[in-house]
């Protein structure tokens, strides 16, 4: 049984070292073919300054121009790699004191749950294998079978996350108040500001000056 808190987890950088960046890149590099392989490869590093500028400008407007590259990709070999994703990428890179923090949290009798700018079939098996209780990710729009380049709403990532953190209490009765949230990026400061029990893991420079100031924890998974 829970009682009404939950635990809210980021990602990328915070549970993993990696981000959505590694996950298409692995995607690139098994296109069917050598040629197509090498030109989305290429591409991908081509796209890397203009992504980071987007990434520190805007979350939203930085998915919204990663998942362009998306398009065209097949549905159900997106669906299919994301198992091989998971073993040879991500599960390699989860930090190791990560599943300590959310058996720790779930003995308290929080809910857990991941909530990422991912795709939601990346971030299935990494859900499974922390046991938790739910995850919140993007998700790709398709047709026919074919991925657009677009998101679904809602998106999620940045201040977005403390809007579908809000609507998730409420759907399942849960007193953020009482709730933790862990993020690394300064980009997440909504999605923490949001619950009572706020606290940066493996902060970047903004985030750990600002949980200073607000002397909220700071911990380190790597170690």
């Amino acid at each position: 049984m829970f009682d009404k808190s939950a635990a809210f987890y980021d990602v990328d950088g915070t549970l993993v070292r990696i981000n959505i960046v590694h996950a298409y890149a692995f995607y690139a590099a098994r296109e069917p073919s050598l040629l197509q392989s090498a030109r989305k490869t290429a591409a991908t590093a081509a796209a890397v300054p203009l992504l980071w500028a987007a990434d520190k400008i805007s979350r939203k407007w930085f998915n919204e121009l990663f998942y362009k590259y998306y398009e065209g990709a097949s549905e159900d070999r997106l669906v299919t790699l994301a198992e091989d994703l998971f073993d040879e990428v991500i599960k390699p890179n989860i930090y190791p004191r990560a599943r300590d923090l959310i058996e720790e949290s779930r003995r308290a009798g929080c809910r857990q749950v991941l909530i990422s700018g991912a795709l939601d079939f990346t971030l299935r098996p990494l859900a499974r294998y922390l046991e938790v209780d739910d995850f919140i990710a993007n998700r790709l729009e398709f047709y026919e079978g074919y991925a657009t380049g677009k998101l679904m709403k809602p998106f999620v990532g940045g201040a977005t996350k403390s809007d579908i953190m809000r609507a998730y209490a409420r759907e399942q009765d849960l007193d953020l108040d009482q709730s933790w949230a862990y993020s690394d990026s300064f980009s997440d400061f909504p999605m923490l500001a949001v619950v009572g029990r706020p606290t940066a893991v493996n902060p970047d420079l903004r985030l750990r000056a600002l949980a200073r100031s607000y002397d909220w924890p700071i911990l380190d998974l790597a170690s």
